[in-house]
């Protein structure tokens, strides 16, 4: 019997490796419309620690008056807004360490961005690190400038390499109708460019447009977006069934304060399944759990406010 996967795929818009690296034959952006560039991106990492507890580290690029800004958080679960920002630690130095304890363990922060590159937005590309420890166990180990450190703190310790992931990516733009980020949707997948665009066509804001584009191709357009305003699309990518998710009423219908809500998310196995073997349930179920998913939310907002 063919799974409910396969039946998905046949109908989902398929992204091939082909198809996204090919020439478009038409443009997919119009010269005189530049993407805006997000002031906040904040990532979710799953890290597992030797104890075989799972922890998340958050971490918030954000671009402020006195420049770029960075922000951790070590939880367990995905808590309550007011409980997230109570448990966050500001690292207001372009270099520096800091040592809080969070989920009954110590939590060790080496950071340096102070040779940083950027290219789109407050998280840096190239020359930084980012290290956490917990409880003295290397747990997350980011950018391209952390030799030294690696080398005080696997070697001397004799520590094997973390073992993380990235399961969440979050970004925030203000103003403009054009949105640009790249995501990797899988350990083994590619990086993909992903834009946005939100605008008119011949009858301007009349009748505005959605457009998606992966990798310089429009994958689907969304017409009659006033009607339209809230939906979903599947498409297959990277071997993935991945959900994209809309929401632009308040964009549309509200004159200063609108935003809006796009969201890309991958799909387990047991998203894809519509019934279970009583013997294969629970070891299924289990590896299924262990699987990262990956989502990226991008919300826009007409002002500041």
């Amino acid at each position: 019997m063919r799974s409910i996967a396969s039946c998905y795929s046949e109908h989902a818009i398929k992204v091939s490796d082909s198809y996204c690296s090919g020439p478009s034959n038409q443009a997919y952006l119009s010269p005189n419309l530049a993407p805006s560039t997000p002031n906040t991106v904040t990532c979710i990492y799953k890290v597992k620690i030797s104890s075989q507890k799972n922890l998340l580290i958050t971490l918030t690029w954000c671009n402020n008056l006195m420049g770029q800004g960075l922000t951790i958080n070590v939880s367990e679960s995905l808590s309550s807004p007011s409980k997230f920002v109570s448990n966050s630690h500001q690292l207001r130095k372009n270099k520096g360490s800091k040592t809080f304890k969070s989920c009954n363990s110590e939590i060790e922060v080496f950071w340096d961005v102070s040779n940083a590159q950027y290219m789109n937005g407050p998280e840096p590309s190239t020359r930084f690190s980012v290290i956490v420890l917990v409880d003295s166990e290397l747990c997350l180990l980011l950018g391209d400038m952390n030799e030294e450190v690696r080398q005080k703190k696997i070697q001397s310790e004799q520590q094997p390499a973390p073992k993380f992931s990235l399961v969440s990516r979050s970004e925030y733009f203000i103003g403009s109708t054009v949105y640009s980020t790249k995501a990797q949707f899988c350990d083994t997948g590619l990086a993909h460019d992903i834009l946005i665009k939100c605008s008119g066509e011949e009858e301007g804001w009349r009748n505005p447009v959605l457009s998606v584009c992966i990798d310089q191709k429009k994958i689907f357009q969304v017409k009659r977006l006033r009607w339209n305003f809230r939906g979903n699309q599947i498409i297959f990518l990277d071997g993935l069934l991945v959900d994209v998710m809309w929401d632009l009423h308040d964009f549309l219908f509200k004159q200063t304060s609108g935003r809006a809500v796009f969201m890309f998310r991958t799909r387990n196995g047991l998203d894809s399944r519509l019934w279970l073997d009583e013997k294969s349930s629970s070891s299924l179920e289990q590896r299924e759990k262990e699987k990262a998913e990956f989502s990226l939310l991008i919300c826009a907002c007409k002002s500041p406010d």
